[in-house]
């Protein structure tokens, strides 16, 4: 799938958009069969449906992020919480100065616990022009909508959800084998002190065995349209 956004600079004069999506998602493992740049998938998936619906500047993905609990894992790699967050405010500031009011960061992992305080610190102080999205109850109304069997703390990596939604928009990143890589991890009270290692040795969290294109594009459509909600609640 496309990544980046090929509009020109006249494209966006011609749109005028007041809202820009920013992609954020990383470079981390997602096991033996999804690819390092899952949740970047996944995120700019997003932000390019709401951009067919919704007159939006689409903004090229954040690419790495805080992956710190993989770090075991070849392949992964990170950038400290200040430098996302020092890179999510320049790109805010830049926003403005062009005319652009708000920004919405669209989360595609969950480790990035920092954007919601960057959020609340900007929004502090320049008011409601930043937000974060999909929030907890997005996710759980996509998986709901599209069918889905696992919730979204046993199903936390690589599993029914991830597989699904990479299934539909891009399969072609898929290698074989999440029909048989379920790992089962309910129970996970030091995860942030120990990694996703102490927990899972394949790095799954989860049931991909049960992801399907049709529950991926369900649950993209879902996400699309809860975003509508969201956006009337910014008054945007």
């Amino acid at each position: 799938m496309q990544l980046v956004t090929a509009a020109t600079a006249a494209d966006e004069k011609e749109r005028n958009a007041k809202v820009a999506l920013l992609p954020v998602g990383n470079f981390e493992q997602h096991g033996d069969f999804l690819p390092l740049v899952t949740d970047t998938v996944v995120a700019t998936a997003i932000a390019r449906e709401i951009a067919t619906v919704h007159a939006v500047m689409l903004l090229p993905p954040v690419t790495i992020s805080c992956s710190h609990e993989h770090s075991t894992w070849r392949g992964t790699v990170s950038i400290s919480s200040q430098t996302l967050s020092a890179i999510v405010t320049d790109v805010a500031e830049s926003l403005a100065r062009s005319g652009v009011e708000h920004l919405v960061l669209v989360n595609g992992h969950g480790g990035n616990y920092v954007l919601s305080n960057v959020v609340q610190e900007y929004t502090a102080a320049n008011g409601p022009t930043m937000s974060l999205y999909p929030q907890g109850h997005d996710w759980t109304k996509a998986r709901t909508d599209a069918g889905m069997e696992t919730n979204s703390h046993d199903d936390m990596h690589a599993g029914e959800l991830e597989t699904s939604l990479l299934l539909h928009v891009a399969p072609e990143l898929i290698r074989a084998g999440n029909e048989t890589a379920d790992w089962t991890a309910g129970h996970r009270p030091h995860l942030l002190t120990l990694g996703m290692s102490a927990y899972t040795a394949s790095g799954v969290i989860g049931r991909p065995s049960l992801g399907t294109a049709d529950k991926g594009k369900v649950a993209l459509a879902s996400l699309t349209r809860s975003f509508n909600e969201h956006r009337q609640a910014l008054g945007i």
